[in-house]
């Protein structure tokens, strides 16, 4: 984040921390998946928090609601949904619906 002479650090610390906490509440603690496969969500939280470059909202409640309204279940339903499908990732197992092309007749040119 970028920061003037004239904003408080601390104020911008409060907006990280409202920020993430509004994270945990709507995806029930959140995880480096949920950032990925709902980043619908996270746009939407952002969207809540900030019109324009200003900071107009930093009540938790307040935030959770508008995403809750404007998204619905959907938002939170569709990360978790991935995370669960995508859960093998990371093991060596390749990316969930991707397949390499090993056979005879494939090469790479």
């Amino acid at each position: 984040m970028i920061s003037t002479s004239t904003e408080s650090p601390l104020a911008l610390l409060d907006f990280i921390q409202v920020f993430v906490e509004a994270l945990d509440k709507l995806f029930e603690n959140v995880c480096e998946l949920d950032l990925i496969f709902g980043f619908e969500t996270l746009h939407a939280v952002l969207s809540e928090m900030v019109v324009g470059g200003v900071v107009v909202e930093t009540s938790l409640d307040k935030i959770v609601d508008g995403v809750k309204t404007t998204e619905g279940v959907k938002g939170r339903r569709k990360a978790v949904n991935a995370r669960d499908s995508g859960s093998a990732l990371g093991r060596g197992s390749g990316f969930a619906g991707l397949s390499w092309a090993t056979g005879a007749g494939s090469s790479w040119r």
